[in-house]
């Protein structure tokens, strides 16, 4: 058994908390039969990262704005259909406000609704792609979660489920544990923990709420 004693966890969200698979992938299809892309090659970029710095890899030639805005309009639309991941709630209910945190690559609005349909608690600190110059693999959004919760990098945990998430913790300086919902264990092998499951996870914490969290997995 690995254990980890951190101050606090930041969670990404899609893929991590909530199972917003699907609905990322049919705004993502309807997207690439919009302008002529190949579906798989663009989800292969797109998974992680934000939707604006995907397209500026995957189109280029468009107006990232517009088709940023579209996206994020699907996406939307369709957030009533996202999914607490199994374990998520209870994990999360573990944890004092002030120890967790969302980072996620997606926006504000996305951020909140898909929350909301999940069910999920809404954090105290939720950093969201509106928040940073540089999402994932950056290591900006992790930066930018340690910074608002008055916490050094090594004070922080992360659980990822992509491959640029797990990019973006380590390049922070954090520890991470990457959860194999969306990705095979052998690409996630840059995560200091590899788990298939958040019910993997046994959390104990101080009894005043403020010392070390440790978390087995």
């Amino acid at each position: 058994m690995t254990q980890f004693e951190c101050q606090a966890i930041l969670f990404d969200l899609d893929g991590t908390l909530v199972d917003s698979t699907a609905s990322v992938e049919r705004s993502w299809r309807r997207w690439t039969e919009r302008v002529g892309l190949d579906f798989a090659y663009v989800m292969a970029i797109a998974h992680g990262r934000p939707a604006f710095e995907s397209l500026r890899i995957v189109a280029p030639h468009l107006s990232l704005a517009e088709e940023a805005a579209w996206l994020e309009d699907q996406e939307a639309a369709d957030a009533h259909t996202v999914k607490a991941i199994a374990g998520a709630q209870s994990l999360l209910k573990s944890f004092p406000d002030n120890r967790w945190c969302i980072v996620t690559s997606g926006t504000d609005r996305l951020a909140r609704a898909r929350v909301y349909h999940a069910g999920l608690p809404l954090p105290n600190v939720l950093v969201t792609a509106d928040d940073v110059t540089n999402g994932k693999p950056d290591p900006e959004p992790y930066l930018v979660g340690a910074q608002r919760m008055a916490l050094s990098p090594s004070a922080c945990v992360v659980l990822e489920d992509s491959v640029a998430g797990v990019a973006s913790a380590k390049a922070a300086g954090m520890r991470v544990i990457a959860v194999t919902t969306t990705h095979t264990p052998d690409v996630l092998q840059a995560a200091d923990l590899i788990i298939d499951s958040l019910s993997d996870l046994q959390v104990t914490i101080s009894a005043n709420g403020i010392g070390d969290l440790l978390i087995r997995g």
